[in-house]
């Protein structure tokens, strides 16, 4: 009998969508850094080579580029690999095979050739991760037609969305914030995919709409909680995948409230909430006048000092300031500093 309150964590969700997915289907693989040690990457990857096998679950060395030419060339062979990097930094040194070969495979052969590979990149923060460490490059690779990306910041999407992805004929850029790995929610236990392309609203309000991408949006959530005590209503939505990305529900919602923030976990210059805001603007531009402002990492490279990271990183006090001056109001207003417990709480070892 399936228990329908079921919590889990996000890395366990992510773990029980690969194992039942390698399960289901002989043809998908997991490989990548550190997958089969004995911490298994948070518990995504535990003891998968115990129960399918190295040939199934196996460590990769550090070759980025020639391990993500594997993965294609498995994914080509008819395999649905999934390749795992401990930080999305390192994408970066297979952006040829990833733009070039993966994406546009497909296209180039008219259909022929499928590239069905998920990528899975771990971002985020804490501890002093660096900067050449804590980048969220996910604007890159929405850029780039025949790719797809996906960033959920709940158990259930999480498990739901890389089900989907693993099933999917297409390269699938998946963002994960260490940051989530902890966090708790319902989650069933049967499959289920989460469709790409469909955002969800967390919480109802008519005074603004708010837009949180991975981790923010956990911060978003937060944020609406301090709004109340002024008697603000916040919509908060999560869009899940940012390509296709869900502007219909994003802009119904802004047609309504008229006041539109983006919080991104990236930069904000030619970033996902600049993208997310433009296509609202399009679809509003003739039916109604809005205001809107985007907030993401400060303009700098990441620092690696707690202090200097809480000032980089957008949280749920500059959130709710943000939101709460969009509402242009007049009177001042200072919503309490605390820090999130899985900031707090995060020691590594990653």
């Amino acid at each position: 009998m399936t228990e329908h309150n079921r919590t889990i964590t996000y890395a366990q969700a992510l773990y029980e969508a690969t194992h039942q997915e390698m399960v289901r289907d002989s043809s998908v693989f997991v490989f990548g850094l550190n997958v089969d040690d004995a911490r298994g990457l948070y518990g995504t990857t535990l003891d998968l080579h115990k129960e399918f096998g190295p040939e199934r679950n196996f460590d990769t060395p550090l070759s980025e580029d020639a391990m993500t030419g594997v993965a294609i060339g498995a994914a080509l062979a008819g395999a649905r690999p999934i390749h795992v990097h401990q930080r999305m930094d390192f994408l970066l040194l297979c952006m040829n095979q990833l733009v070039n070969i993966a994406a546009k495979s497909s296209y180039m052969f008219a259909g022929a050739a499928k590239v069905p590979i998920v990528v899975r990149a771990v971002v985020g923060r804490s501890w002093g991760q660096g900067a050449q460490h804590s980048q969220a490059l996910h604007s890159y690779f929405m850029h780039v037609p025949g790719i797809k990306v996906a960033a959920p910041a709940t158990p259930h999407d999480a498990k739901g969305c890389l089900i989907a992805a693993i099933r999917d004929n297409n390269p699938v850029v998946f963002m994960e914030n260490r940051m989530l790995y902890n966090i708790r929610g319902i989650v069933p236990e049967e499959e289920y995919e989460v469709p790409f392309g469909q955002a969800r609203i967390l919480n109802h309000g008519d005074d603004l709409t708010i837009v949180g991408i991975s981790h923010m949006l956990v911060e978003c959530v937060r944020a609406r909680h301090l709004l109340e005590e002024v008697d603000v209503e916040a919509e908060v939505i999560d869009p899940i995948t940012l390509t296709p990305i869900d502007i219909d529900t994003i802009a119904t919602s802004v047609e309504r409230t008229g006041r539109l923030l983006v919080v991104d976990n990236g930069w904000t210059t030619c970033g996902a909430a600049s993208e997310i805001i433009t296509a609202v603007v399009e679809r509003l531009q003739h039916k109604r006048q809005i205001v809107v402002k985007r907030l993401g990492y400060a303009p700098t490279p990441c620092p690696t000092t707690k202090p200097l990271e809480n000032l980089f990183y957008p949280s749920a006090q500059t959130i709710a300031l943000a939101a709460y001056e969009l509402m242009n109001s007049g009177r001042p207003w200072q919503p309490p500093r605390t820090e999130a417990t899985e900031i707090a709480e995060f020691r590594g070892p990653f």
